[in-house]
């Protein structure tokens, strides 16, 4: 192995892969929480919405970054 390297991957390719796919999985796992608050709750079709808007719209704007970085290609 390398020096500076973990399983081959570089500091930077591994904090990306964090950066994506954990956070992303993280993501998905609160819509998961979410959904079960709503439904423990007896929240009904408009507060299962309203419960998904607005906990969910911090995630917005992680998604909107990686798809404008994706459009200008940073």
């Amino acid at each position: 192995m390398e020096p500076g390297t973990l399983f081959g991957f570089t500091e930077e390719q591994l904090a990306n892969f964090g950066a994506t796919w954990g956070v992303g999985a993280f993501m998905l796992f609160m819509l998961f929480i979410i959904g079960e608050i709503a439904w423990r709750s007896k929240a009904g079709k408009t507060g299962t919405i309203i419960l998904f808007f607005v906990l969910s719209f911090g995630m917005v704007g992680f998604i909107a970054k990686a798809i404008i970085q994706k459009l200008w290609g940073l």
